[in-house]
C-alpha cells in the first residue's frame, strides 16, 4: 500500500515534505554551494567518537604492534638464510673463513707459497702486516679463493655443516612473532568492528532524534530522499571507513615507518634507493587526492538528490502516468543519474590511479634494489641473508603504500559523508522546552486565538495572519473555510505549535500554548488528514497505532461507527489481515480507517483537514456521518472546501488573505449574503 505523506500532511505531522514530480527546483539547505572541507569533516567525526577514543586508540596500538611484529620477521629470516648458506658453504661465514685462514697461515698449518697467485713471489709479501679480512685487496682475495677451493682446506672443514640448533631457534622465534601479530590483528579487528557498529547505530539514532527536533521550514527546503540518503548511504560509508580503512591506515603507516628504519639499519645504500623511488609516488598521491576530494563530495550530494527524486517518482507514479509525464520524468532521472555517474567516475578514476601508481613505484624500487644488491654482493659488502631480508623489506615497504592509497580513497568518501551528516546534525533546532514544566491534562477543549499574527520565517515582512481573534467553547465544531492561500492550514499549524505566532497568543483552557511543551499540546489533538497514512502492517496495527490499553470491543465499536467493520471482516484474516500493495482497498475505505483510528485515540480535540475532498458522493456521506460521530462532544476544527459538509458547524470562520472576514453559523452567513454566501453559491452553481 502506498504511504502518503504529501505536502499538506507534512506541514502538520512534521514528516518530510515532498515536491511534485515535475517541480525539481533547487533544494535549499544542506550541502549546496559550500566549500568542501575534508579536514573539518574528519575532525567532526573524530570529535563525535570522543567517548570511544580510549578503545579506538588501544585498537590502533594493537594494529601498530602487529605491524612491528611483521617487520621484525625479515631480520630473523636473514639469520635463517645465513645459517643455511654458511652450512652449505662450509659452516662458517666469509669473515670467519678469512680469520681462520689467517690463523692457519700464521701457525704454519697452511703453506701460503702454494696458493700465491701467478706472478707473485714470497719477496712481494709481508706476512706480518697482511690482513686476510681485507677483501678489497686483490692479492688477498686471490689467495683466499685458492685456499678455500683446495682439497686440503675442504678436508679440514668436512665436518662443518648446517647449524640445526640455530635454525630451530630462529624458526621458533619466527613462529612466535607471526602468531603474536595474528593475535593482535584479530583483537584490533574485533574492537574496530564493535566500535563501528556502535558509532553507526548512534549516528542513525542521533539523525532520527534530530529530525524530530527540526522546524518545519527545514523539510520545505530538503527532499525526504536526500535526508534518507544521509541516514543510510552516508552512515554506511562512515561505517566502512571506520571498520576497514582506519586500522589499515595505521597498520600501513606503522609498517611503512618500521620498514624504513629496518632498511636503513640493514643497508643504507639500498634503503636510499628504495626511498628515492617511493618519494615520487607519494608526491603524485598527494596531488591526486587534492583534485579528487571535490568529486567524492559531489558524488554523495548527487546521490542524495537522486534518491530523493526516485522516492518522489515512485510515490507519485500514478499521477505521472495520468499526466503522461513519463518522458519528462525519464529525462530528469537520466540527467540526475548522469550527474551521479560523472562524479562517481571522476572520483573513482582519480583515486583509482593511486593504487596502480604505488604498485609501479614499488616494482621500480624492487628492481632498483635488485640491481644495487647484486653490485654490493659482488664487492663482498653484504651477505645473502641481507639480500633476502632486504627484498622482503622492499615488498613490505611497497605494500603499505598500496594500502595507504586504498585507505585514502575510503577516507575521502568518509569525509564527504561526514560533511553531509554533521551538516544535518548542526542544523538549527526548535527551541528547547525541557525547562517547561506546565502541562494540561483533563482538557475541556476551550480554545482561544487572541490577536494572533503570523509571518513565515522565510518572509518575515509578509504577514499572512493579521490580528486574528476567536474563542471556541468546549465541544463546539469550528469550520474554517476560504479560498486557497487564505491561511486555513496556517491556523492549524499555529494551533498545533508547528509554528509560533509572531504576535498575540493561543490558549487552551486558558493556558497559553507557548508555555506548554509541544508534545503535551500534540497529545490533545486527534487528526484526520486529506492524505491518508497507512503503513504496511495488519489492520489492527494501523487502527491502534501509538495507542495503548484499547480493548478489542472499543476497536470494533469504532469501526462499526465508521461503517468499515463488515469490510474488515471480509478480509482474509479480518483485523489481522496485512495491508500492503496487493490489498484491494479504496481511497474511501482508507479514509474511514483513519477516522476510526482517530476515534479510538479519543483525544479531547479533533482536527479534520478536507477529509472528504478525495472521495465520491456516496463515500462522502459515510465519511461525513463517521466524522459527526468522531467530533461529537469534542472540540473540533474542520478545514473544508466542500461547504455542504460543514452546514452543522457551530462556528464557521471565513478567511480571506489572512483575515477573518466573516464568522457565524451556516444560516447566519447565508443571510448576510457576503463572501461565504458567494463561495457557497458558486459551489452550488458548479454542482448544477
Amino acid at each position: 500500500m502506498a504511504r502518503t505523506n504529501q505536502s499538506r500532511s507534512s506541514a502538520r505531522t512534521g514528516m518530510p515534505m515532498r515536491r511534485g514530480p515535475m517541480s525539481r527546483g533547487p533544494m535549499g539547505g544542506m550541502g549546496r554551494g559550500k566549500a568542501n572541507n575534508m579536514g573539518k569533516a574528519l575532525r567532526s567525526l573524530i570529535s563525535y567518537c570522543n567517548n570511544q577514543a580510549g578503545i579506538i586508540i588501544f585498537a590502533l596500538i594493537l594494529a601498530a604492534v602487529a605491524a612491528v611484529f611483521t617487520i621484525i620477521g625479515p631480520n630473523q629470516i636473514s639469520k635463517l638464510t645465513d645459517y643455511i648458506y654458511d652450512g652449505l658453504s662450509g659452516g662458517i661465514s666469509s669473515e670467519e673463513m678469512a680469520e681462520d685462514i689467517q690463523n692457519r697461515i700464521m701457525n704454519g698449518e697452511i703453506n701460503i707459497m702454494e696458493y700465491l697467485p701467478d706472478g707473485t713471489g714470497a719477496a712481494d709479501l709481508d706476512l706480518s702486516s697482511i690482513d686476510f679480512t681485507d677483501t678489497d685487496n686483490d692479492i688477498v682475495e686471490a689467495i683466499l679463493s685458492n685456499i678455500t677451493l683446495s682439497n686440503e682446506y675442504q678436508a679440514a672443514h668436512a665436518d662443518d655443516g648446517i647449524d640445526m640448533d640455530g635454525i630451530l631457534g630462529v624458526a621458533i622465534l619466527l613462529l612466535g612473532i607471526y602468531l603474536a601479530s595474528a593475535v593482535c590483528n584479530f583483537i584490533q579487528h574485533f574492537i574496530m568492528q564493535t566500535v563501528t557498529q556502535r558509532t553507526t547505530k548512534r549516528l542513525r539514532r542521533d539523525i532520527d532524534t534530530k529530525i524530530n527536533r527540526l522546524p518545519l521550514k527545514f523539510f520545505s527546503g530538503n527532499a525526504s530522499g536526500d535526508v534518507l540518503s544521509r541516514m543510510t548511504n552516508d552512515v554506511d560509508m562512515i561505517g566502512q571507513a571506520m571498520s576497514n580503512s582506519l586500522s589499515n591506515l595505521v597498520t600501513a603507516l606503522a609498517q611503512f615507518v618500521g620498514c624504513l628504519i629496518m632498511m636503513y639499519c640493514t643497508n643504507w645504500i639500498m634503503a636510499t634507493t628504495t626511498v628515492l623511488a617511493t618519494i615520487i609516488g607519494l608526491v603524485l598521491m598527494v596531488v591526486i587526492m587534492g583534485h579528487s576530494q571535490k568529486y567524492f563530495t559531489a558524488r554523495q550530494e548527487n546521490l542524495g538528490v537522486l534518491n530523493g527524486y526516485i522516492e518522489e517518482m515512485y510515490s507519485g507514479h500514478d499521477a505521472i502516468r495520468i499526466l503522461n509525464a513519463e518522458d519528462s520524468v525519464t529525462e530528469t532521472f537520466s540527467s540526475m543519474n548522469q550527474a551521479v555517474k560523472t562524479a562517481d567516475f571522476r572520483s573513482q578514476f582519480l583515486s583509482g590511479l593511486m593504487q596502480p601508481l604505488m604498485t609501479f613505484i614499488g616494482n621500480l624500487g624492487y628492481v632498483a634494489v635488485c640491481v644495487v644488491s647484486a653490485m654490493l654482493i659482488i664487492d663482498g659488502r653484504i651477505s645473502f641473508g641481507v639480500i633476502t631480508a632486504f627484498l622482503i623489506y622492499t615488498r613490505l615497504f611497497e605494500s603499505p603504500l598500496r594500502q595507504i592509497a586504498q585507505a585514502m580513497t575510503q577516507v575521502q568518501s568518509c569525509a564527504a559523508a561526514s560533511e553531509r551528516i554533521f551538516e544535518l546534525l548542526s542544523e538549527e533546532e526548535m527551541d528547547d522546552e525541557s525547562s517547561k514544566t506546565q502541562r494540561i491534562d483533563n482538557v475541556r477543549g476551550e480554545v482561544e486565538f487572541r490577536h494572533v499574527k503570523f509571518s513565515y520565517p522565510s518572509t518575515p515582512k509578509k504577514e499572512v495572519i493579521h490580528d486574528f481573534s476567536v474563542k471556541v467553547q468546549p465541544g463546539q465544531k469550528v469550520a474554517i473555510v476560504g479560498p486557497t492561500g487564505a491561511g486555513k492550514t496556517t491556523m492549524v499549524n499555529l494551533l498545533m505549535r508547528f509554528f509560533e505566532p509572531t504576535g498575540g497568543s493561543i490558549l487552551i483552557d486558558g493556558v497559553p500554548t507557548k508555555n506548554i511543551p509541544r508534545n503535551n499540546v500534540h497529545s490533545q489533538f486527534g487528526m484526520v488528514l486529506q492524505d491518508t497514512w497507512l503503513f504496511e502492517g495488519t489492520v489492527r496495527e494501523n487502527l491502534l497505532y501509538n495507542t495503548r490499553n484499547v480493548s478489542d470491543e472499543q476497536m470494533v465499536n469504532a469501526c462499526k461507527a465508521c461503517g468499515i467493520h463488515h469490510f474488515i471482516k471480509a478480509l482474509p484474516d479480518g483485523y489481522d489481515s496485512v495491508l500492503n500493495d496487493n490489498t484491494a482497498i479504496s481511497a474511501g475505505q482508507k479514509q474511514l480507517m483513519t477516522i476510526a483510528r482517530a476515534m479510538i485515540q479519543n483525544s479531547p480535540m479533533m482536527i479534520l483537514d478536507e477529509a472528504t475532498s478525495s472521495v465520491d458522493t456516496k463515500t462522502e456521506m459515510l465519511t461525513q456521518q463517521a466524522m459527526d460521530r468522531l467530533t461529537d462532544k469534542h472540540t473540533s476544527f474542520v478545514i473544508a472546501h466542500r461547504l455542504s459538509t460543514i452546514k452543522n458547524a457551530d462556528i464557521i470562520l471565513v478567511m480571506r488573505d489572512g483575515d477573518i472576514v466573516e464568522q457565524g453559523n451556516h444560516e447566519e452567513l447565508l443571510n448576510k449574503n457576503g463572501f461565504y454566501a458567494e463561495l457557497y453559491n458558486s459551489q452550488f452553481d458548479r454542482a448544477s
